[in-house]
C-alpha cells in the first residue's frame, strides 16, 4: 500500500539505478511502489567498472522489467552522467515517455577507486569527481530547467554519503566529491526554491551492496583486520547496531519526495543508524 498517495503519477528519473542490489534500484522500486512512473538509468552494461567488484550487474532494462512485472510503470535507458548530451537525452526521454519530469534522484557514483593520497593519480581523481559531482551538477541543471518550464515544482534528491561529512582513509577523491555534493545541494536549494523545487541530500553510512561488499574487503585488508573484525568494529560504532540497508535510503528518498517534506530543502540528512550525528 502506498504511503504517499500524492506521488501517484509523478515522473521520477533515477541515475545509477542499474544494479539489482544497489541503492538506485531500491529507490526506483520504492518510488514505483508509491505510484511514480520511473525512468531507470545507468551507464551501458559494457561501461568500464574494473576494480568495482560489481561487474556482473543487472542491466537497467532488467530493473525496469521487474518494476513493470510488479504492476509499476518504468522505462530504462543508458545515461552517462559525464556526457552532458546523454544527460539531456535522458531528461528529454522521460518527458517524451511520460509527459513531464517531477523528481530527479542523483545516485550515480564511483566508490571503488581507493588509494592513499600519495598514490592517487589524477586520472582516478578526475573520474571520481566527474561522475560523483559533475554528473550530479549536469543532471540537476537539465532536470531543473525542465521543472522550471513546467511551473509545477519538483524534487531533487542527491545521494551523498557519510563521507560528505567525515573523512576516511584512502578515499580523498570520494570524500571530496561527496562534500562537494552537499555544497551543490545547498546552492541548488537556494536558487530553485523560488520555483517550488526542493533539493536535499541523503548521507548514508556503509551499506553492503555489491560495491559495499568490495569495500568491506578492501578496507579490512588495508587496515590489517579480518573481515569479521572489520564488520564487528563497524557495528560497534553504530548506535542502532547494524550497517544501513538499501531500503533505509529508499524510504528516506520517498519521504523527501512527498508532501510531508514540502518545507524541507537544502538539507544533508544523515541516514546512518546514529553513526553520523551532524
Amino acid at each position: 500500500m502506498a504511503r504517499y498517495p500524492e506521488l501517484a503519477g509523478k515522473v521520477a528519473l533515477i541515475t545509477g539505478a542499474g544494479r539489482d542490489q544497489g541503492i538506485g534500484a531500491a529507490i526506483a522500486r520504492r518510488l514505483a511502489a508509491e505510484g511514480c512512473r520511473v525512468v531507470v538509468t545507468d551507464v551501458a552494461p559494457d561501461a568500464p567498472t574494473a576494480g568495482s567488484g560489481v561487474d556482473d550487474a543487472d542491466t537497467i532494462e532488467a530493473i525496469a522489467a521487474g518494476i513493470r512485472s510488479s504492476g509499476g510503470e518504468a522505462s530504462a535507458l543508458p545515461c552517462d552522467v559525464l556526457d552532458e548530451a546523454s544527460v539531456q537525452d535522458a531528461v528529454d526521454a522521460a518527458v517524451a515517455g511520460f509527459g513531464a519530469l517531477d523528481i530527479l534522484v542523483n545516485n550515480a557514483g564511483i566508490g571503488f577507486l581507493m588509494s592513499p593520497i600519495v598514490d592517487t593519480d589524477s586520472e582516478a581523481w578526475d573520474r571520481v569527481l566527474g561522475v560523483n559531482l559533475r554528473g550530479a551538477f549536469l543532471a540537476t541543471k537539465h532536470a531543473a530547467r525542465q521543472m522550471i518550464a513546467q511551473k509545477r515544482g519538483g524534487r531533487i534528491v542527491n545521494v551523498a554519503s557519510q563521507a560528505a561529512k567525515s573523512g576516511f582513509p584512502f578515499a580523498a577523491a570520494y570524500c571530496s566529491s561527496k562534500h562537494g555534493m552537499v555544497g551543490l545541494t545547498r546552492v541548488s536549494a537556494i536558487e530553485l526554491g523560488p520555483h517550488d523545487i526542493t533539493v536535499n541530500a541523503i548521507c548514508p553510512n556503509h551499506i553492503t551492496t555489491g560495491l559495499g561488499a568490495w569495500q568491506n574487503e578492501f578496507f579490512s585488508d588495508a587496515l590489517g583486520m579480518s573481515h569479521d573484525e572489520y564488520m564487528a568494529a563497524m557495528r560497534s560504532r553504530i548506535p542502532l547496531g547494524r550497517p544501513g540497508l538499501t531500503r533505509d535510503i529508499a524510504n528516506a528518498s520517498a519521504w523527501l519526495c512527498s508532501d510531508d517534506a514540502v518545507y524541507v530543502t537544502g538539507e544533508a540528512i544523515n541516514v546512518s543508524g546514529g553513526e553520523e550525528m551532524h
